[in-house]
């Protein structure tokens, strides 16, 4: 195989690969030579089989596994949050509880109005208003600017696409949410993970991914997702000072569990930073179907997004945000939305001290899921507690290098567990792990 790539520049390498792919004689696993070792048999500078690498790394064709080598990418499945179609008892899902949802039918008949038309603004004015108060109450910036999204997914695969090229470098939490680990790869940009403790992500992890040259940076203040960490204000304070000197790199804040969440908002946003987002969904509490995410940008950022949400196909429709604006100024539903907050606390910390009795701990101190450190590999045990009726998700899902060491660590969705199917799992947890 090695002796039928051909090519003296990065296309033509690229388009040799590729060939190679479609004939069959490379297939999904197969490991590509090294850099090195094509460059000499090609008779080539090293940078141009690299140069070729990365333009089928960024068409999807190859995957990077570091020193593990390059692979010829297959169509295999990516991990996914939400329910699985299982038998099992689902402890894997991230969901919130559907209860606990406000019933927007009392809303409905109050966001009948006029059509709206091509042409219009995005966003609606009603709604721009509320938000833009909501947001500037813990940004207390003036240079903000109100952009509405297709969800919180949406807003930042558009952010990154407004500010980057394929191959530049993205700073991601890690372990870090699913959903930004597949958009920064189907982008093409390089994941530069930064490690993250229980107060959030590390001062010297985003030293070092800004020593390479990262240009955005993926931040979630609160609830991290999977390890449920919430940024306290100093290791805040101490990002910022890091990021004082690196004011065009754009940070896009991931606030996906605000209204839910009982801890204060930290912020990496720096009063002269130049270049940043403020995103936060409302499908954690108005659900997962509502599709909306509200953004607080710069201007210049704003104006580079809006490009992007013009009037048409990716307009987000007014009676979606009629009806997130319907709710979120309604005082039954905020009521309904306060009482979510207090049983996801309570039902996780309730959960986590009987853990804790057993010698098993956990960081987590907000949002939907539980972050369970073990003393035994995660596969491991999620394969012993699969033979007693439970499906649940390992930290392996989670990690940016997929050839880190074995997670463990599992995530643990239980706020929606009765007492005794939660006192059931814990006897399960503890007999998984001898």
């Amino acid at each position: 195989m090695d002796d039928q790539i051909t090519g003296s520049t990065a296309a033509e390498i690229a388009d040799s690969v590729r060939g190679l792919r479609e004939r069959g004689t490379l297939r999904p696993g197969d490991a590509l030579p090294p850099v090195r070792e094509l460059a000499v048999r090609l008779g080539i500078n090293r940078n141009t089989a690299v140069a070729a690498y990365r333009q089928l790394a960024g068409a999807g064709l190859v995957i990077s596994r570091g020193r593990a080598g390059t692979l010829i990418a297959g169509a295999e499945s990516v991990a996914q949050e939400g329910l699985a179609d299982t038998v099992l008892h689902d402890i894997a899902s991230g969901n919130p509880d559907p209860s606990l949802i406000p019933d927007p039918t009392p809303a409905l008949s109050r966001i009948v109005g006029r059509p709206v038309l091509y042409g219009e603004p995005v966003i609606d004015a009603a709604l721009e208003a509320w938000t833009r108060e909501w947001m500037h109450a813990d940004l207390h910036r003036d240079d903000l600017t109100i952009c509405v999204t297709s969800g919180a997914v949406d807003a930042v695969e558009r952010l990154l696409a407004q500010a980057l090229m394929r191959d530049d470098a993205v700073a991601l939490e890690d372990p870090c949410f699913l959903a930004s680990i597949h958009t920064v790869r189907l982008g093409g940009y390089r994941a530069v993970p930064v490690p993250v403790d229980d107060e959030g992500m590390t001062v010297e992890g985003l030293r070092a991914a800004l020593d390479a040259g990262v240009r955005a940076i993926i931040s979630t203040p609160r609830a991290q997702n999977p390890t449920g960490v919430t940024l306290t204000s100093e290791r805040a304070a101490a990002l910022r000072e890091v990021l004082a000197d690196h004011p065009y790199v754009l940070i896009i804040e991931d606030d996906h569990f605000s209204l839910l969440s009982p801890h204060a908002y930290a912020t990496l946003i720096g009063p002269q930073h130049r270049r940043y987002a403020l995103v936060r969904s409302v499908s954690k509490f108005l659900g997962p179907d509502m599709c909306l995410a509200l953004a607080a940008t710069d201007p210049t950022t704003a104006e580079r997004l809006a490009l992007r949400l013009s009037p048409g196909t990716t307009w987000v429709s007014h009676l979606l945000q009629r009806l997130a604006h319907a709710q979120l100024t309604d005082a039954s539903a905020r009521t309904q939305i306060s009482t979510a907050s207090a049983h996801y606390a309570e039902r996780n910390a309730a959960f986590a001290a009987a853990l804790e009795t057993h010698g098993i701990s956990t960081s987590s101190v907000d949002g939907l899921s539980l972050w369970v450190r073990l003393a035994a590999p995660a596969r491991t045990t999620a394969e012993r507690l699969m033979r007693r009726g439970w499906l649940a998700r390992t930290g392996d899902e989670f990690c940016i290098d997929e050839s880190s060491p074995a997670s463990h660590h599992l995530r643990l969705t239980v706020h929606d567990l009765s007492d005794a199917d939660a006192a059931r799992l814990i006897d399960d947890l503890v007999a998984a792990q001898r």
